[in-house]
């Protein structure tokens, strides 16, 4: 089977790289334009790019789709190499750009979708954050075949992953995304032989995970502890929950929720050692226990607090911080 892969992060070059190992032909790639990235801010490639190029993969990285948006040229161009691939299908896996319906017809199996969550919930950008920060018992893998809705048709294969306790986005992320290479896998495996069959998606239970903005990342003393708690593990590692104090930004990326009540004002320290560093909040007590300055390292509390002096009664900002630790 002959396919043309879209996609941009690490997440989809997991699925790309499967695909390859399990012997499928890829003519053509289509990621998202380079950008740049890193201290020095230079132009850099998408994993999935970085990956095609290894395996000497033709490389399209249209700004648009769009035959008759703002970069004709490029849909233009995009589309000679697409009907020139000859595919069967489209594989599709966090690409980022909108595909209008000549590209969704254009393969002959059309185009198939790697969802990470368990649809019809947590459709749209920002799954694995929403599910954590939800409180979600499980999520999973829904393979799709696509159609012009976002994230609406009909479901082909999936499969459910506990969430754990400790799961962070960045750790959630990687087991989905061996999940979503090995299952894309068994459904083009599937439909070679014209066995696959497509179920529409419930009409209840549909949620929106949207786009995660950076702006989420200030911690609402106010809000209950288990709440921010689930907030600290969505955000990590991007785009990291964040505090401050006295102006100076603070990066939480490990902190859990302690049943205890606290009568202080959300945001106050209430002890600062070794074990954590415990803060009131709206319900209950957050206890951090990975910290970083604006500049500096991941550090546990331990670490943290030889180099950033808490006592208590100090009153950690609810306001966005001033400046971001990277």
């Amino acid at each position: 089977m002959k396919l043309i892969f879209a996609g941009t992060p690490e997440f989809a070059r997991v699925a790309l790289e499967r695909l390859l190992a399990a012997g499928f032909t890829v003519p053509l790639v289509l990621s998202q334009p380079d950008r740049p990235a890193g201290r020095g801010m230079k132009l850099q490639a998408s994993p999935v790019k970085q990956l095609a190029l290894d395996r000497q993969i033709a490389v399209a990285q249209p700004r648009s789709l769009r035959l008759d948006g703002k970069y004709p040229d490029d849909a233009a161009a995009a589309r000679d190499a697409i009907e020139a691939a000859q595919a069967d299908a489209m594989v599709v896996a966090a690409y980022g750009l909108i595909l209008p319906q000549w590209v969704l017809d254009a393969p002959r199996l059309g185009c198939l979708n790697i969802h990470a969550s368990l649809l019809p919930r947590w459709r749209g950008a920002a799954p694995i954050h929403r599910a954590i920060e939800a409180g979600d018992a499980q999520t999973g893998v829904t393979i799709m075949q696509m159609d012009a809705g976002l994230d609406t048709g009909d479901m082909l294969l999936i499969e459910r992953l506990p969430i754990r306790a400790d799961d962070t986005t960045g750790s959630l992320h990687d087991r989905l995304a061996v999940l979503g290479g090995r299952l894309i896998v068994e459904a083009l495996e599937i439909a070679a032989c014209g066995g696959l069959k497509a179920e529409k998606q419930p009409a209840e239970g549909v949620t929106y995970a949207h786009k995660i903005e950076k702006a989420e990342a200030a911690i609402d003393w106010a809000a209950p502890a288990d709440t921010l708690a689930r907030r600290v593990r969505a955000f990590n590692p991007f785009p990291g929950a964040a505090t401050a104090l006295a102006g100076e930004a603070i990066k939480v990326w490990s902190a859990h929720a302690d049943g205890a009540s606290a009568q202080a004002a959300p945001g106050q320290v209430l002890a600062a050692d070794a074990d954590g560093i415990r803060v009131a909040t709206g319900q209950g007590v957050l206890v951090l226990t990975e910290l970083q300055r604006a500049g500096g390292k991941r550090l546990a509390a331990a670490d943290f607090l030889r180099g950033f002096a808490l006592a208590p009664g100090q009153v950690l900002d609810a306001a966005p911080p001033l400046k971001e630790a990277p």
